[in-house]
C-alpha cells in the first residue's frame, strides 16, 4: 500500500481518537470527575494521537518523496527508450515531446550515463542525441561529427576538443 495514504489513514485516526476522548473526557467532567483527574486523562490520551500524528506525518512527506523519485525515474525510462528506439533524436524535440525544458533532459543523459544505462553520443552544437553500442564506441578514435581529436572528459564521457560532442560509455 502506498505510505502516503497509510500516513494520511493514520492522521485521521488520531483527529478521530482526539475528538473522542474529549467527547469522553467532557462527559467525565459533567458526571463529577475532578479537573485534575480530567488533565490527567487528557494527558494520557495525547501520548497516543501524538504517535499517530506525527507517524502519519512522516509517512505523508516520505510518500510525497518517494512518488516524486518514482516520477523523475519514469521520465528517465521513457528518454531512454526514445533514443533507442529511435537511434537519434533532435534534443529541442525530445524536450518538447517531453515537456521538459531542455537543461533538464540535458542532467538526465548525464545522470543516466552515471547509472551506466546509456551509451551513445550527443552533438551539443546540432542538439542530436545518439544511441550507439558502446562497444562501437570503446574503438572510436577521432569524433564522428567533424573528425576532430577526442579526450576523456569525465566518468563515461569522451569529448570532442573542437566541435563539443560528447561521446558516453557505459
Amino acid at each position: 500500500m502506498n505510505s502516503r495514504l497509510v500516513g494520511i489513514v493514520l492522521i485521521v485516526i488520531g483527529l478521530v481518537l482526539a475528538v473522542l476522548a474529549g467527547i469522553w473526557l467532557m462527559t467525565q467532567v459533567n458526571a463529577g470527575m475532578t479537573i485534575g483527574a480530567a488533565t490527567l486523562g487528557a494527558a494520557i490520551a495525547f501520548i497516543p494521537v501524538a504517535l499517530l500524528e506525527g507517524f502519519g506525518l512522516y509517512l505523508v512527506v516520505k510518500g510525497g518523496a518517494e512518488q516524486k523519485q518514482m516520477g523523475e525515474m519514469q521520465k528517465q525510462r521513457q528518454l531512454l527508450d526514445i533514443v533507442k528506439s529511435r537511434g537519434q533524436v533532435d534534443i529541442n524535440n525530445l524536450a518538447l515531446e517531453m515537456a521538459l525544458p531542455v537543461a533538464q533532459i540535458q542532467n538526465m543523459i548525464h545522470q543516466l550515463v552515471g547509472l551506466q544505462v546509456f551509451s551513445g553520443y550527443i552533438n551539443w552544437d546540432g542538439g542530436i542525441l545518439y544511441s550507439e553500442d558502446a562497444s562501437k564506441l570503446r574503438e572510436l578514435d577521432k569524433c564522428k561529427n567533424c573528425g576532430g581529436e577526442i579526450t576523456l572528459a569525465g566518468k563515461g564521457v569522451v569529448r570532442c576538443r573542437f566541435c563539443g560532442t560528447e561521446y558516453f560509455l557505459s
